[in-house]
């Protein structure tokens, strides 16, 4: 399973003005959205006519500049696509600098295209969406915040950069899932997301400190050319550390629960977060991260069981939430739960992996897009048992949501096929047990999604009208409708693009280390596990078909079964917390009370009222008669006497 990582054999090359201008000025994909954040949160209400515009423009920059980089890139050879970029000098002491360096490579601008373009095309959508709210201006800054938070976690070149873009994504989701923090549950959900996120990120910080203090390193190249000569338990503390922090950024089990709760921002912000940004930081890391994970095979084992078990439980909730956001957000885990499990696999499952990421990227975004056209159209309705037949009312929303629909769930040909088929090929060809079992459960995770994708568009745009009087059904604006255009283009035609020929492949081996996979579509379609791939996919629909489609749908849910009801609330993920952390927390805070009340606090004045009483006894021989005094001088001088008497 395991093949060493590019990193081990050779350090990055080091670009210059005179290798290339672009390169070593790609400081700028990450300058403009910061200064676009900026320029609107110091230029206060004098930016609210032309702020998010230029909100807009500026990452629309970063990605013109991305793509120049990529560019750049594929015109060298492929030991020569892993470029250091000094950026700045933090400081040096004797013979110890630390430096602000950037690294581009294969894997690092797959991330920055992801994000520049899905992003800028969330903006213009955000543009109409956003377009009565009073407070858009600082909501198009926080965007800005976001993409470049984003930009600096994937373009570090070493841990503690990468940690400094981490907490910035942190801080930028606070900020846009409370975003209505008029609202208690936006306000409430945001410092859930918040101190949630902050239990995995003490896992990277922790991390960070074992590897400078046992590898003497936190820059990459580094740190895993310093693998070979780790203990195996540094190896698996740092890797397991490393999950920790992968599973609070990317919802993964036991640290979902924020996600389903971080639907309270406004559904660009679910699109950005889900598609583009934050929860695919975790699978960024562990890929990243690769030669200490391939050091450590039972923190590989750990990571693929927490995949696996996220993918089956996003699923199950997913198919049970009739809030259209919340089942998407569904979806998300058990999606990136199979990027969780492909990157667990190895260099065999990297660039599975990342592909699927990048086409999850395109159809999710344009999913959540759908579901903010869809409430943009039914008065923010959320609950889809009120939806029913909106496909004749809104066209182009149920055309480019249907085109994501078609590839999540892994029609051939569409771009979900050729990645999620990559991930299962990967898994069933590690071989073994491990291999049969992770295989096994991808093919399970496949027919959820056929299922719970195929009930929300079966409940959204088919099927009878039920939504309420007063309520009219409309399509949204060119400026919203748009966005989900290029998006449902992408959901077709990218998976093919990347997958077809092993392209992608080979641009991310100088990174990933894999040997080339050599996927085709006859054996895609052929082998036991595309068989039954799609035999689950047909399974999933006309389930769904015969349950949401050919009865009608009730406008209350009906009482469910253990199942059903666990799936509802979310697995109770919120009551384990709450019965694990937040009781025993409350309870050890309350003996800390009681102890502070009635033990310092007794002993503390029990000697205050010592002190009192003894002055207050000591006061009393203060009468004022000179006598009294003479006689006190006269039984002093005689105790003296007596002493020295004794003592001599």
């Amino acid at each position: 399973m395991t093949q060493h990582h590019a990193y081990l054999a050779a350090d990055p090359a080091v670009a210059t003005a005179a290798d290339s201008a672009v390169l070593s000025n790609a400081w700028l994909l990450i300058a403009l959205p910061l200064v676009g954040a900026a320029v609107l949160l110091l230029g206060g209400r004098r930016t609210n006519g032309w702020g998010p515009l230029l909100a807009t423009l500026l990452p629309i920059g970063s990605f013109v500049w991305a793509l120049l980089a990529l560019f750049d890139l594929l015109g060298r050879g492929a030991a020569e696509r892993t470029v250091s970029v000094p950026v700045y000098e933090w400081f040096a002491a004797g013979d110890f600098s630390a430096q602000i360096n950037l690294l581009v490579d294969p894997l690092s601008i797959s991330f920055v295209l992801l994000i520049t373009f899905v992003g800028s095309l969330i903006h213009i959508y955000s543009l109409g969406y956003m377009a009565e709210d009073p407070g858009k201006r600082r909501f198009f800054a926080y965007l800005n915040l976001f993409v470049a938070a984003m930009l600096v976690l994937v373009l570090a070149d070493n841990f503690v950069l990468l940690f400094l873009g981490w907490e910035g994504v942190g801080l930028a989701s606070y900020l846009l899932i409370g975003f209505w923090q008029y609202k208690p549950s936006a306000a409430t959900a945001a410092k859930k997301a918040f101190l949630i996120n902050r239990v995995g990120d003490i896992g990277l910080l922790v991390a960070i400190m074992i590897m400078f203090t046992a590898l003497g390193a936190v820059s990459f190249s580094e740190v895993f050319a310093a693998v070979p000569g780790a203990s195996d338990g540094i190896l698996l503390a740092i890797g397991l550390l490393l999950l920790l922090g992968a599973c609070g950024k990317s919802a993964q089990l036991p640290l979902q629960a924020w996600l389903l709760d971080a639907m309270e921002g406004p559904t660009p912000v679910s699109a950005l977060i889900h598609a583009a940004t934050m929860v695919t930081a975790g699978v960024y890391l562990i890929v990243r991260a690769g030669p200490i994970f391939e050091g450590a095979p039972v923190a590989q084992i750990v990571v693929m069981s927490v995949g696996a078990a996220t993918m089956l439980a996003g699923g199950l909730i997913a198919s049970a939430k009739d809030d259209i956001k919340k089942s998407l957000a569904g979806s998300t885990m058990s999606q990136i739960g199979m990027m969780v499990l492909a990157a667990g696999l190895g260099p065999v499952g990297y660039v599975a992996a990342i592909a699927h990421l990048v086409t999850h990227g395109f159809f999710k975004a344009g999913l959540f897009l759908g579901a903010g056209s869809v409430m943009h159209g039914m008065n923010d309705d959320v609950d889809m048992r009120r939806y029913g037949g909106l496909a004749s009312k809104m066209p182009i929303t149920f055309a480019t949501f249907g085109l994501g629909y078609l590839a999540i769930i892994g029609v051939p040909l569409l771009s979900g096929w050729w990645t999620k088929e990559s991930i299962i090929s990967a898994a069933f060809g590690i071989g073994g047990t491990a291999g049969m079992v992770f295989g096994s459960a991808i093919i399970l995770g496949a027919a959820l999604t056929a299922f719970y994708m195929s009930r929300m568009v079966f409940m959204t745009f088919l099927g009878e009208k039920r939504w309420d009087e007063g309520v009219h059904p409309h399509e949204s604006p060119v400026s919203m409708t748009a966005p989900m255009v290029v998006l449902s283009i992408g959901s077709v035609a990218l998976g093919a693009f990347l997958v077809a020929g092993d392209r992608f492949a080979a641009f991310l081996q100088p990174v990933t280390g894999a040997e080339l996979p050599h996927f085709t579509v006859g054996h895609a379609l052929t082998a036991p596990y595309g068989i039954a791939a799609l035999a689950v996919l047909v399974l999933g629909v006309a389930l769904a078909w015969f349950m949401y489609l050919r009865k009608p749908v009730e406008r209350t849910a009906p009482k469910g079964n253990l199942v059903t009801d666990a799936a509802r609330n979310e697995l109770y993920g919120n009551e384990i917390n709450e019965g694990l952390f937040m009781r025993p927390g409350q309870v050890l805070t309350k003996a800390l009370v009681v102890i502070e009340d009635k033990v310092i606090d007794g002993a503390v004045n029990g000697i205050g009222a010592g002190v009192s009483d003894s002055s207050t006894g000591l006061g009393k021989t203060q009468t004022g008669f000179a006598r009294t005094y003479a006689l006190t001088m006269l039984l002093g001088a005689v105790i003296v006497a007596a002493t020295l008497v004794v003592r001599f």
